[in-house]
């Protein structure tokens, strides 16, 4: 029975795993090997792929830039959505539920729709290439859908706790602060999740507004062609190394995520 009980999640976890497995096997091998035939480990196991990464500025540099524009763009997001979720969860104002459906339409919208205005604009004002650009450009998505996952861990707590806090002499930034920011640190930590993941791994907007000093790994990935062809090798390395940050995140925020899923707000 106890067999039973285990095999088909046992069976699902391997189905889940095969696809980073292949890309690791893959990682290990030559291009030559992985186009020469079928094999569930390297015949010819080799690092120079990972090497060459670790290597050449072109390759590290675009790891180096993903995590600065996306810590940027992270910071950014959960700043300015604290105090708007927190607009929306207390307060009740003229035309408030039509704009936080308006916020949400942002998300919406595919990056396509918005790439051009952004790289001509970026380009007018002088921030084209720059990590600032494609961490305020990914703020049109990530700041609605913080906005929306801390408003409703907010409205979970009681408005009770500010009263009593402003009865006790506490400023409005000081609550805000020392009392209201740790008591949802499970929602900051689900909306620094989400914002993240999405600025790790969004590619059109960080490609078009960026070009060589700011040019993130995932626009790196794309030009892997050279005069032998493409190198599958090289790519499926630079592919496994790109999993690394947003595994630590999930590692540490796991926790965040599931307390997000019992609110019903992931």
């Amino acid at each position: 029975m106890n067999f039973k009980k285990w095999l088909l999640p046992t069976v699902y976890i391997l189905f889940l795993m095969l696809p980073i497995y292949w890309l690791l096997n893959m990682s290990f091998k030559t291009t030559n090997e992985i186009l020469g035939g079928f094999s569930l480990y390297p015949e010819n196991f080799t690092l120079e792929n990972y090497i060459v990464i670790f290597t050449d500025p072109t390759w590290y540099n675009g790891y180096i830039n993903s995590l600065i524009y996306v810590a940027m763009n992270t910071v950014i997001s959960v700043s300015v959505a604290l105090p708007a979720a927190y607009a929306f969860s207390r307060y009740r104002f003229l035309g408030d539920k039509h704009l936080f459906f308006w916020l949400l339409t942002n998300r919406m919208a595919p990056p396509a729709v918005f790439a051009l205005p952004f790289f001509q604009l970026y380009s007018a004002v002088e921030l084209f290439d720059t990590h600032l650009a494609v961490a305020l450009a990914h703020c049109l998505f990530n700041i609605p859908l913080a906005v929306w996952i801390l408003e409703g861990f907010m409205s979970g707590v009681p408005k009770e706790l500010d009263e009593t806090a402003f009865l006790d002499g506490y400023s409005f930034p000081r609550f805000f602060i020392r009392i209201f920011i740790p008591t949802i640190a499970a929602g900051i930590g689900v909306a620094m999740f989400f914002a993240f993941m999405y600025s790790w791994v969004e590619l059109l907007l960080a490609k078009t507004l960026t070009s060589v000093a700011a040019k993130p790994i995932a626009a790196t990935m794309t030009r892997t062609a050279s005069t032998a062809g493409y190198q599958l090798g090289l790519l499926a390395a630079a592919g496994s190394l790109t999993i690394i940050p947003g595994a630590f995140v999930i590692y540490f925020v796991r926790n965040y995520i599931a307390k997000g899923f019992a609110m019903g707000r992931v």
